[in-house]
């Protein structure tokens, strides 16, 4: 047996690059079975340039520049790698250490790969496995089958089966590219991060930062949340900490809560205000009716859950007072709930099967199921126009069961190329069953102008009437008969003899080029036509003018 102090030296120009012995208890050699090769027993400890090996016992083979260490395997490179194994297999020529049976690597002290078989390239400075293997830092589990460590960036790469645990998400993926040192997970294949019964997130593309829990999220990326919303776009910078979502390039987000969905090129989404906005070819889509759809374009979209609260009454039981059995008030319990709200804004067009409206701007009360329609709007039903400064819809259970038009409003039926039914005046309300509208009431300086005909369908002449009031009911939207007040006056020309202002109100204009024929044609942008009351005011607006000059 021999004891070795200092170890034993090389000489010649390959000094440097040679692995040295430092330490060892015994040393032995077996030219028989082991030709050429030291074999070291107790404290055994190997240096080549600035590691340390450590172990038990070992096979030194020192023609080769390699060593086999086995047991309580412990390499030591400055102060920043770590690595442990029951076996290691090192070669000074290619600096390759191969790790094998309960394998731990340790970077700066807050970085450990776990691992049953691991090889560390000490040139380049990687270590990889490829049966399996962990990394763990101070915020993350990672596991795969395959994967590979570069100490000097931080980086890892994880092949199959990859999975990141993280306090409050799981991410799975194929592939995952990983760095240890910034936390930030980038995403290079199909990936999946799982908040457990809240937040799902599917992309392909992108990164995701585990500690901040902001990302970017490319190739038309998924957010789906546990309430019913969902959040898809071509680029998506999602800050989940804050439930901030900011998307560009289809834009889709759903509410399966309320059946709306927004559509676009550019928006955002506050999750714990439900607020979004979306502009650049907006649409949302309302399909809480399956049987029909409605359509809503507009240069932007806002949508905003309004808080409120509603009151339930609890009753108490009756007490006795002198002999007498007497209910008590009931307590007053007030509940907190919320409504969704749209708003719309220019170039506003809504396509429903029943009904088609334009306007300038829109906002949608989901507590009254009210749609308001504001600058010149215009709705069509069937063959009927109907117009107003503002026009408020008002829907039941889906369908619409009215609509109320406030200030100059007007009711326009086309009978003939150039006959056209007309219903004015200051207030009016339009009432809807199966989808049409059967009754129209006007209140307020009420004129009409209708072409009633003889049974072969033959023009009579032109009625024109004022009245304070009119009632007129239709029927499989014709005309049916109308009611007038007693205070009415009017007159019947003949219809070779009605003049353009005898034909047609001072209010009237048509706009059928503006309507939207189908879903698709909310997007189109035709130009307006001019009201009246509009050119009037400006005429006066000119008038007024010239008396100032003057």
């Amino acid at each position: 047996m021999l004891a070795i102090g200092c170890g034993l030296w090389a000489v010649g120009s390959m000094a440097q690059s040679m692995v040295f012995l430092e330490h060892s208890e015994t040393l032995s050699f077996d030219e028989a079975r082991l030709p050429d090769v030291q074999i070291l027993k107790g404290n055994v400890c190997f240096r080549h340039d600035s590691v340390l090996m450590y172990c038990d016992s070992a096979y030194f083979f020192e023609k080769k520049n390699s060593l086999h260490a086995f047991g309580h395997v412990h390499l030591l490179q400055g102060d920043s790698i770590e690595g442990f194994g029951d076996v290691l297999y090192y070669n000074g020529d290619t600096k390759l250490a191969r790790f094998r049976k309960r394998v731990k690597l340790i970077h700066d002290k807050t970085t450990t790969l776990l691992t049953d078989s691991l090889n560390y390239d000490r040139a380049r400075n990687i270590a990889y496995y490829f049966s399996g293997g962990t990394i763990e830092d101070s915020l993350n589990v990672l596991t795969s089958r395959k994967g590979h460590y570069t100490p000097d960036n931080h980086q890892a790469i994880f092949r199959g089966e990859v999975e990141l645990v993280n306090p409050k998400f799981v991410l799975t993926a194929d592939t995952l590219y990983y760095n240890t040192e910034s936390y930030q997970a980038d995403l290079v294949g199909p990936t999946q991060i799982i908040y457990e019964e809240e937040t799902t997130i599917l992309s392909s593309n992108g990164w995701y930062n585990t500690q901040t829990e902001k990302s970017q999220l490319l190739d038309r990326s998924r957010i789906i949340h546990s309430d019913g919303k969902t959040l898809t776009g071509d680029t998506i910078y999602y800050d989940k900490a804050i439930g901030f979502g900011q998307v560009f390039g289809h834009m889709q987000s759903t509410d399966s809560t309320n059946q709306m969905t927004l559509y676009g090129n550019k928006g955002e989404v506050w999750e714990h205000s439900n607020n979004g906005y979306v502009t650049d070819s907006a649409m949302v889509v309302d399909w809480s009716d399956s049987t029909m759809y409605t359509y809503m374009h507009a240069d932007t979209l806002f949508t905003e859950e309004i808080p409120y609260q509603i009151f339930q009454l609890i009753p108490k039981d009756s007490i006795l007072v002198d002999s007498v059995w007497q209910a008590q008030a009931p307590d007053t319990l007030w509940i907190d709930t919320a409504y969704q709200q749209v708003r719309a804004f220019y170039n506003v067009r809504i396509y429903r099967e029943d009904m088609q409206s334009v306007c300038d701007s829109v906002r949608y009360h989901g507590r009254d199921s009210i749609v308001s329609l504001y600058g010149n709007p215009v709705c069509w039903n069937g063959s009927n126009q109907v117009s107003a400064d503002s026009i408020h819809i008002y829907i039941r259970n889906g369908d619409i069961d009215y609509l109320h038009g406030i200030g100059n409003t007007i009711a326009i039926k086309q009978e003939g190329a150039e006959e056209f039914d007309q219903l004015a005046g200051k207030e009016m309300v339009a009432y809807v069953r199966d989808g049409d509208i059967h009754l129209i009431d006007v209140n307020g300086n009420a004129e009409t102008v209708f072409y009633p005909r003889e049974e072969d369908g033959t023009y009579i002449g032109v009625n024109k009437t004022q009245s304070s009031f009119v009632k007129l009911y239709l029927e499989n939207r014709q005309v049916h008969h109308v009611v007038f007040t007693t205070s009415s006056s009017g007159v019947m020309i003949p219809l070779n003899q009605a003049t353009k202002e005898e034909r047609y109100l001072t209010t009237f204009f048509w706009a059928e080029q503006e309507r939207p024929q189908q879903p698709g044609d909310i997007f189109l942008h035709p130009e307006r036509t001019p009201r009246p009351n509009a050119a009037a005011v400006s005429a006066s607006a000119e008038d007024d003018e010239e008396e100032e000059e003057e």
